[in-house]
């Protein structure tokens, strides 16, 4: 029995609870006059400092009870391979470059249209009671199955109806994220050497660093770091010389299609490598780049303290907002994703990071503890939008299409909103940034990079803003590649499990030709969607985007069912509200979007209504030439985007209603699936910890 703690411990607590509270109130209850950003980064650090250091020792207590004396599947399966036991600093660091993609920058920089309040609050609520849960649930679950992915577990826990459902509908969910995270990082990448050269440069480096610490000299974790980190800086360095040399600059300057084939090549690469050759030192050096990133971010606005410029909540809370279409409930809890809860993070605490771990009892630190981590991001990112001057955050997001194709014409339409800005204040930011123009540079990755480059050039050095902007570009590039080369080998996992049940073979993850085969398989079916996207002027693959906060929701919801189910047939029923209540609110909140994305009448919302208002359009003849030749690509994409809406809604409930089913099952003490945790272990591996 640990012993209580110390008075002085407890007085620290204290203080730490009171001040996030207040810092809290400050977000919550400030009006009339401009919010300093310092308030975010106390109630932040405060409410994560908590949550892991309270709600998770009760979760790894309680309710799952961690035990370090246990076999990890790393150390019984320890194949070299995809089972290796792994110090557990390079683990947080995979898990972390591997779960942190594109949502916690681009979700919270979106939902700033909303005003910085209500994404504020539901990255910190919803993160310590909901995505840190999952994630650390999922993977404790995952380590006492033996690695078992989500799919597997599903079918294990929930029997054979629970589990086709889930599996199918899981792999369907992965292909889509894959491809659409794959379109961002081309569309980051495209026609910029900097950022191409950079990132090229971590997959040679990530190489030498695993076969430097495991040939060379194996355990020394600090210098394969020191070595990593200093030749990510110099790639960093480089590509800024990369961007400069008109010669070297041809080399790395590749359009859509082409960068499409370079990532299709890297993600069956990154699938079929041993994972201590690429993936892990990958992740583990990127993690230094992000993690150092936001910490030097966070920095620049302890030192600066800039004010908040959007307001707490804005108009556009009715729906009618310039970015996207939606009110506020329920899409600022989908636009905000990865920053809260993501179903993606249950993933990759089923996939890979199961198989490297090699201590139980370190699923609190790394599990809960990265996704802590990940909403502080999100946080990071909530900031560096809303300290933009309004007019110019909505100049950057705002479509073409809403505001106007012309500069003057853009800017008096967000001017008349009350947000002012000016074409010749447009046109100085985007010379200063090293663009040509920064209007309608939608998707939020422009207007992110436009308030990091600011907050970090006042800090560190006015002369260098573009310098900052391009590396800004840069960072938000490699956030979204570690999460598609994880991803892409969690869905060849998912696979190899679901092929294993009609091959036997097939379902070893250890057996090469398996390998080869399923990794061919998961690139061939995401790459599809990417280089057509890439190459549909109009559109293509990009209409799937709106669909990626909603299936992205409902993933983590599927998490949820198989984290309920354990828990109640673990004998902990009393407890299961801890995944039960995450599981309630995102059922409703994901129902209520898919509902609204089918049905509703909005226009700008609703798929179905505008399929039949363009094909209305088309069959009347009352399309210009050039929309009338886009119009039947647009309807099968509207359309396209509907069914898929409906097989993911479909298939949340369905596994909910299963999740029901089996809980009353158990606790009746009627036939349910069998508890499928693995036996118990004694831990025979001596491994130096830090």
């Amino acid at each position: 029995m640990k012993p209580a703690p110390s008075p002085v411990a407890m007085l620290a607590w204290i203080a730490v609870a009171v001040l996030g509270a207040g810092a809290v109130g400050a977000i919550a209850i400030h009006r009339g006059e401009a919010l300093n950003s310092l308030w975010f980064i106390v109630a932040a650090v405060c409410i994560y400092s908590l949550g892991l250091r309270f709600y998770s020792a009760f979760v790894a207590a309680k309710v799952l009870a961690l035990d370090a004396s246990r076999a990890t599947p790393a150390e019984r399966f320890d194949d070299g391979r995809d089972f290796v036991p792994t110090h557990r600093w390079i683990v947080f660091g995979h898990h972390f470059a591997a779960i942190a993609g594109p949502g916690p920058l681009i979700g919270p920089t979106l939902a700033a249209q909303f005003g910085y309040l209500p994404g504020t609050i539901w990255i910190l609520v919803g993160a310590v009671l909901g995505g840190c849960v999952q994630d650390f649930v999922i993977l404790a679950c995952s380590i006492r199955r033996n690695g078992r992915s989500l799919g597997q577990m599903a079918r294990d826990e929930l029997g054979p109806l629970g589990g086709a459902i889930a599996l199918v509908g899981v792999m369907a969910i992965m292909i889509i994220l894959i491809a659409v995270l794959s379109l961002v990082v081309v569309n980051a990448m495209k026609h910029s050497p900097w950022a191409t050269s950079t990132v090229a440069a971590t997959i040679p480096i990530a190489v030498l660093v695993g076969l430097y610490m495991r040939e060379v000299r194996p355990g020394k974790v600090a210098e394969g770091t020191a070595l990593g980190v200093a030749l990510l800086l110099l790639a960093v360095v480089g590509g800024g010389w990369v961007d400069h040399d008109a010669t070297v600059r041809a080399w790395f300057d590749y359009d859509g299609p082409t960068l499409a084939l370079m990532i299709i090549a890297y993600g069956f690469a990154a699938a079929v490598l041993p994972v201590w050759l690429l993936l892990a030192p990958r992740d583990y050096l990127s993690t230094f780049m992000k993690i150092g990133t936001i910490a030097a971010l966070a920095a620049a606005i302890v030192v600066l303290r800039p004010e908040v410029k959007m307001p707490a909540v804005t108009q556009f809370v009715d729906g009618t907002g310039p970015i996207f279409g939606g009110k506020l409930f329920p899409f600022v809890f989908i636009t905000i994703a990865c920053g809260a809860i993501s179903g993606f993070h249950s993933l990759i605490s089923s996939g890979t990071t199961p198989k490297l771990l090699a201590n139980e009892a370190d699923a609190r630190f790394i599990g809960y503890g990265a996704m802590a981590m990940e909403s502080f991001v999100a946080i990071m990112a909530m900031i560096a939008a809303t300290v933009l001057d309004p007019g110019v955050y909505f100049a950057i997001n705002s479509p073409a299409g809403v505001v106007g194709a012309e500069a003057a014409k853009a800017v008096q339409t967000i001017t008349s909103w009350g947000f002012p800005v000016t074409v010749d204040q447009m046109n100085a930011l985007a010379q200063a940034m090293g663009e040509k123009t920064l209007f309608a540079r939608t998707g939020g990755a422009p207007s992110l990079a436009v308030g990091m480059a600011k907050l970090f050039s006042s800090a560190f050095g006015e002369r260098f803003l573009d310098v900052w902007y391009h590396f800004a570009i840069m960072f938000e590039a490699l956030f979204i590649l570690t999460t598609l080369d994880a991803g892409t080998r969690v869905a060849r996992f998912m696979l190899q499990d679901m092929l294993g049940n009609v091959v036997p073979a097939l379902g070893r993850t250890s057996w090469y030709p398996s390998v080869l085969l399923c990794s061919g398989l998961v690139v061939a079916a995401w790459g599809y969607f990417l280089y057509a996207g890439t190459k549909d002027p109009l559109g293509g693959i990009n209409s799937l985007w709106p669909l990626f906060g909603i299936a992205n929701q409902m993933l983590a919801a599927i998490a949820l069912c198989v984290a309920t189910t354990i828990i109640v047939k673990s004998g902990k029923a009393r407890y299961a509200f801890v995944t039960a209540l995450p599981l309630a609110w995102l059922t409703i909140i994901t129902s209520t979007a898919a509902w609204e994305k089918l049905f509703s009448a909005e226009l700008r919302v609703g798929f179905l209504a505008h399929a039949r208002d363009l094909a209305d359009q088309l069959a009347a003849n009352a399309l210009p030439a050039d929309k009338a030749a886009q119009a039947p690509q647009l309807i099968f994409n509207d359309r396209l985007d509907a069914a898929l809406t409906a097989f993911f809604l479909l298939t949340t409930w369905v596994l909910v209603i299963e999740t029901a089913r089996v809980c009353r099952a158990v606790l009746a003490g009627r036939p349910h699936p069998p508890f499928s945790e693995a036996p118990y272990v004694a831990r025979g591996l001596a491994m130096e910890r830090p």
